[in-house]
């Protein structure tokens, strides 16, 4: 199996919030993300730091919640891919 590199992860996390509409409850961010809960902490606190996604609370629960620029992120990020994949890299 081939190992995801940062991007890839970082891309994954977003994309997991942007498909629950922009909404994730830590859990579900776990699964998705298939990260340990270590690793994917870590990955939190810098996307956080980076202004890609925030946490907000919602009664009881914490949310994460994509940002702006974690969307611009995610647009740029697809053009980037279909751009390496047109040339089978």
């Amino acid at each position: 199996m081939e190992r995801r590199s940062q991007l890839e992860i970082v891309y994954d996390m977003l994309k997991a919030i942007q498909d629950k509409g922009g909404k994730i409850k830590p859990t579900h961010l776990l699964y998705k993300s298939n990260l340990s809960h270590k690793r994917m902490k870590g990955y939190v606190e810098d996307l956080e730091k980076k202004g890609f996604m925030t946490s907000e609370a919602a009664g009881e629960k914490n949310m994460y919640v994509i940002t702006e620029k974690g969307l611009k992120f995610l647009q740029e990020y697809q053009k980037v891919k279909e751009f390496t994949d047109a040339f089978g890299l």
